[in-house]
């Protein structure tokens, strides 16, 4: 097949990645590529399921104390290949190119979807905040957002950085705005008798399986703290930044959503807050009236910015690493002067455009869920598998806790794993019927 003739490949100078980011990116990429509108949507249905308050903030905290287990064995696989692609990267010299494929084209269909899911997001907040009623608005807008953030990164790393450092400085100040204004001009309800259980789980069984549910809907939240590493070939000084984008990213975060569930609790009954589906734009209904849900409505768009620039910067970066790899056309490794892998650029946004106009993109969300899940085991393991097989590779960051913490952090992994294929069997038989079907267009790729 001749999209697959490494022949037809762009030439060494149009194949270069440019090496200019820094840390200042790495936080930014890590903080905005994480924090969207679930932390305005979803202390609500973690505190209905919980029944209490402070298992509400363990939730939370633990979701962030998983989450930095998995900076920590992460900062190590990055330091030690630091090749645009993440995950993939580690799954190919891990295990081979087979599941490098699989691992590799699956991520790459998720972040697709996701691109299609959240710039709709974007417009129906838009047509919400600025009234607009014409036939496909949210549709129209989401395309639009999409092709905008399209050409600032076609431009250049430069322009896709400088985006993202300004987006994600505007989030994080406007998330800390919203917890002041809580703290400063709520009513305050923590000593109220309402914040007392609602209905709390009746028993042990019923208590566990209630914080298995809430720990999933917090790791959602959680989502993206992981960007920074497709970028690893670009970053001037991988080895220290990396980490320090990692962890310093994903503790920001945890600092964020504990700060904002603190600030809805001052502010809401806690009743309330269960029962809610938006406790932010009722939380600023309660302290600005009625401007309140035009405030959290563009704090969510502002949110959705930031994740939508740092998702259509790093996707690309798969297609380049599958490309250089043989596993998809060598044409996706064309880098253009700016250092866009222009053509890998060009194909993600064609699908997902597609699939904003098409609206078949939840299905393929629902199977991507398994495939992600399944990913990170794989992922978690290859550090072991590393270290047993090439123990002399380059570790400039070795994981603390070795081999304890990731060793947990894989059981845990595993247990999410087999709580998803019990709650969702019919998506998880599609995605095993996806691996299925994926070896023998390996087989055809590879030739």
């Amino acid at each position: 097949m001749e999209i697959f003739n490494t022949e037809n490949a762009p030439s060494a100078s149009q194949n270069k990645l440019l090496r200019i980011l820094g840390v200042g990116f790495g936080l930014a990429v890590v903080v905005g590529g994480t924090i969207g509108v679930s932390i305005f949507r979803l202390p609500g249905s973690v505190a209905a399921l919980l029944g209490v308050p402070w298992l509400l903030i363990l939730v939370w905290t633990l979701g962030g104390i998983y989450t930095l287990l998995g900076a920590n064995y992460t900062a190590e696989l990055a330091t030690m290949l630091p090749k645009a692609g993440g995950p993939y990267v580690y799954a190919h010299r891990a295990y081979g190119p087979y599941a490098g494929f699989v691992v590799g084209w699956s991520g790459w269909l998720g972040d697709v979807a996701s691109l299609a899911f959240i710039p709709i997001a974007f417009g129906e907040f838009a047509v919400k905040l600025f009234g607009l009623d014409f036939v496909g608005s949210a549709t129209a807008i989401a395309i639009g957002v999409l092709l905008f953030l399209t050409f600032l990164n076609w431009l250049g790393v430069r322009a896709g950085s400088g985006t993202q450092q300004v987006t994600s400085f505007l989030k994080a100040v406007s998330l800390i705005a919203f917890v002041i204004a809580c703290f400063a001009l709520g009513g305050g309800h923590s000593s109220n008798s309402e914040q007392a259980a609602i209905v709390a789980p009746a028993d042990s069984w019923s208590l566990f399986v209630a914080i298995v549910l809430a720990f999933q809907l917090v790791l959602a939240a959680y989502g993206g703290w992981n960007s920074v590493v497709y970028f690893a070939e670009e970053d001037k000084n991988p080895s220290q930044n990396i980490p320090r984008s990692l962890h310093g990213g994903v503790l920001a975060v945890i600092a964020l959503y504990l700060l904002v569930n603190f600030a809805l609790l001052y502010v809401l009954p806690f009743s309330e807050l269960a029962a809610s589906k938006l406790p932010a734009a009722d939380a600023m209904s309660l302290i600005f009236g009625s401007r309140g849900g035009q405030i959290v409505t563009a704090l969510g768009m502002l949110s959705i910015i930031g994740i939508l620039n740092a998702i259509v910067m790093y996707v690309p970066r798969t297609l380049y690493a599958l490309g250089r790899d043989g596993l998809f056309s060598a044409k996706a490794m064309a880098v253009n002067k700016g250092g866009t892998p222009m053509v890998g650029l060009a194909i993600t946004i064609g699908v997902a455009i597609f699939l904003i106009t098409v609206g078949t993109f939840e299905k393929l969300l629902a199977i991507y869920t398994f495939y992600s899940v399944a990913n990170n085991i794989l992922l978690i393991a290859s550090l072991f598998v590393l270290r047993k097989r090439e123990p002399d590779l380059p570790r400039p960051f070795r994981t603390w806790g070795y081999p304890f913490a990731p060793l947990v952090l894989l059981l845990i992994s595993a247990a999410i794993f087999i709580g998803y294929i019990l709650g969702d069997t019919t998506n998880s038989l599609y995605a095993l019927a996806g691996l299925a079907v994926s070896y023998p267009i390996y087989l055809l790729v590879r030739r």
